[in-house]
């Protein structure tokens, strides 16, 4: 069991600081609104993962196979996560206060917290990418843990707790970023953020529309050798 742990802290932090959506919202949201609303948010992050976990677990590998490479379902997720991002982007407005340079984060209620832990579930959620990460993950793994219930339940367990505990190193780091932060900073973080959730949504929407190609630039991607760039 030990070693199943060990294993599956390189993972954790492989995940941890993988550059998606979901990254880059966290950051955001510790650095404007406080840690306890980062980690609600997280919290419905991880939450999403552990559902994903449990349908590639239960579910068939043939069946998750041809779910994962569906090309409307990565239509359909790229769809909602541009819109969110297009929308963020038009509602975002520029406030400056000429009588305080730095943002004070304001109190939230429980309701709030509970919304962010909600956005965090859907911002993962409707990423159908993240299926295909998991269940690449039970794939490879899971032999060699012999798909032995336990052994899966700690592996995974490690996976996503050493997640959690990294995005709380990562949360306090960003929040220190709110002495430095001005309404005008604020602003163009917002928008970067909001560009960034269009491009990833871009992405899966070219994904959905044209598998093929995506398919094509994998291939090609992996036939090329480092003696073949070495070359030219």
């Amino acid at each position: 069991m030990f070693q199943d742990v060990l294993a599956a802290l390189p993972l954790g932090l492989f995940l941890a600081f993988l550059l998606g959506p979901v990254f880059f919202v966290l950051l955001e949201t510790a650095a404007i609104k406080g840690f306890r609303a980062a980690f609600a948010f997280d919290l419905g992050v991880i939450l999403a993962d552990i559902v994903f976990l449990f349908i590639a677990y239960l579910s068939t590998t043939k069946l998750l196979s041809r779910i994962k490479d569906d090309p409307a379902l990565f239509l359909f997720g790229g769809m909602i996560l541009a819109t969110y991002g297009l929308m963020s982007f038009v509602q975002t407005k520029k406030v400056l206060r000429q009588d305080d340079d730095t943002p004070e984060i304001r109190k939230l209620s429980k309701s709030d917290y509970f919304g962010l832990a909600v956005k965090g579930f859907l911002l993962n959620f409707i990423n159908i990418g993240v299926l295909g990460f998991w269940l690449g993950l039970i794939i490879v793994f899971g032999p060699k843990l012999d798909m032995e219930e336990d052994r899966i339940m700690v592996f995974f367990g490690s996976v996503l707790g050493t997640y959690l505990i990294l995005d709380i190193f990562k949360i306090l780091l960003a929040k220190k970023l709110n002495r430095k932060l001005t309404p005008s900073r604020i602003y163009l973080m917002k928008k970067g953020i909001s560009i960034l959730l269009i491009v990833f949504g871009g992405m899966l929407i070219f994904q959905g529309l044209f598998p093929n190609q995506v398919i094509e630039i994998k291939d090609q991607i992996e036939t090329i050798s480092p003696n073949d760039t070495i070359k030219n």
